[in-house]
């Protein structure tokens, strides 16, 4: 089965016509009796929690791709489930976030204080670029033009193609999520403080626009709809505030409903709905215009909270869970 630890063979299952096995890293093989040297097929998944998750259309497929407690990222297909790891030696620490960059690259953001960059075509970790920071990253963010936004702890970094170039050190607040505007230019970054910031990137800089949205409680996730109008923020107030950005970030409405703290969001494609997960095991997908129009999945996951979300298209949602599971929810309005 191989020569590592997690080869291990735990225990072994003789089902009909159906050999199967377990390894320790929790992969289930299917034994070919007629060839014994390799295993038919190995369903592969998370043993540990999942921490983050990104979904990307490649090929006209739609592919999910979650990373773990364990630095170990996924990518499943979405139409029949099949997946696989990524090859060659990855993240050595939990990867807090991914997200897609447009030169179809996979960043992730891990503890291991690295930010990858890896090919969604090859899917394989080595040779391909890897930017270590000072700090533990917390968040991630991509722009157009090769910029990316990593933010860490007490200190937000600004990569270009790769490489550092600018950074904000001791900002005055703890930052604690990062998102970029579609337009490029703008990055909204939430901290502990209950405050989201504006900068704008100029050339190779951050420039502070000293803009201040004021959130209900310390900020969890901050967002931008798809066509760049809104953004939303969740924080541990169990309160959505979403601002127009249009209207010098004006409030445009908030959004009650979860019972405990919110810790993901996500935006529909579609601009006018956006979903929350929270402590209190549920996701919300709550209608822009109305907050009074919300779907509710309650327990959406048993065991433990949502930990992320995202949307493949207008009515299809994905979560996974600190339960090491991924799920897609249909959504109808």
């Amino acid at each position: 089965m191989g020569s590592n630890v997690l080869d291990q063979q735990l225990g072994c299952l003789w089902q009909k016509d159906h050999l199967l096995s377990i390894s320790l890293s929790g992969y289930i093989n299917y034994l070919d009796k007629n060839n014994p040297s390799k295993p038919l097929r190995v369903i592969k998944g998370h043993s540990k929690s999942i921490q983050c998750l990104t979904v990307h259309r490649n090929g006209g497929k739609s592919y999910i791709y979650s990373g773990s407690h364990d630095g170990h990222i996924n990518y499943w297909d979405s139409e029949t489930g099949e997946n696989d790891s990524f090859s060659g030696k990855g993240h050595t620490n939990q990867v807090s976030r991914m997200t897609v960059n447009e030169s179809e690259q996979l960043v992730s953001c891990s503890m291991d204080d690295t930010v990858r960059y890896t090919n969604l075509t090859l899917r394989d970790y080595s040779g391909q670029g890897v930017v270590k920071l000072d700090v533990q990253p917390k968040c991630v963010a991509v722009g157009p033009g090769g910029y990316t936004v990593v933010v860490c702890i007490g200190q937000i970094v600004l990569l270009k193609d790769q490489k550092k170039c600018f950074s904000i050190d001791n900002p005055g607040y703890e930052p604690e999520v990062v998102a970029v505007h579609p337009g490029g230019d703008t990055v909204a970054v939430g901290g502990t403080d209950g405050n989201v910031r504006v900068y704008s990137i100029l050339a190779s800089t951050l420039k502070d626009e000293g803009k201040l949205l004021e959130a209900k409680g310390p900020v969890t996730d901050v967002a931008y709809s798809h066509d760049g109008a809104f953004l939303a923020v969740c924080d541990a107030s169990k309160v959505v505030t979403v601002f127009s950005v249009a209207d010098g970030y004006s409030e445009n409405n908030v959004f009650y409903g979860h019972h405990a703290k919110i810790v993901c969001l996500a935006w529909s494609p579609d601009n006018e709905h956006f979903a929350s997960g929270g402590m209190d095991m549920m996701v919300y997908v709550w209608t822009l215009s109305d907050p009074e129009t919300k779907v509710k999945i309650q327990d959406a996951h048993r065991l433990h909270h949502v930990s992320s979300l995202a949307w493949l298209d207008e009515h299809t949602l994905v979560t996974t869970s600190h339960d090491a599971s991924v799920k897609e929810w249909t959504i109808t309005y």
